[in-house]
């Protein structure tokens, strides 16, 4: 299955804006391909205002977010893998999602023995009178 992280991103995204709220992404600034002010970076970890007003051209249809925009006064394209997104959520009160480093890597449903049992084994319903 495609990662649901990207879906989950721009649903919650929406929401806070719907709301007249500030969204904020969380990002692990450690990981490769991430492209972000370094000079922002505190303990590996970086909080992104990618409010419509913050922000320039944001794409969040892909495996990525993007968008341009100004860190003390300097044009900057940031670039985040969905992979380093830690957490969106709304300046003002919190709400929002936060991320497993895990969640896209869970086992598939087990299709053991068990299941070809409970198929096999026919209807267990019986006529009463």
């Amino acid at each position: 299955m495609n990662s649901s992280r990207p879906y989950l991103m721009r649903a919650v995204y929406e929401w806070i804006v719907d709301n007249n709220l500030t969204p904020y992404l969380l990002v692990n600034a450690l990981l490769p391909e991430v492209y972000v002010p370094q000079e922002h970076v505190s303990n590996g970890k970086i909080i992104l205002n990618i409010a419509p007003e913050a922000v320039q051209n944001l794409d969040m249809s892909g495996l990525e977010v993007s968008f341009h925009a100004r860190f003390g006064g300097k044009p900057m394209q940031v670039h985040v893998p969905v992979a380093a997104a830690m957490a969106i959520y709304a300046r003002e009160n919190g709400r929002g999602m936060v991320f497993n480093d895990d969640e896209d890597n869970s086992p598939e449903p087990h299709q053991g023995s068990e299941s070809k049992k409970d198929k096999s084994s026919g209807p267990q319903l019986r006529v009463v009178k």
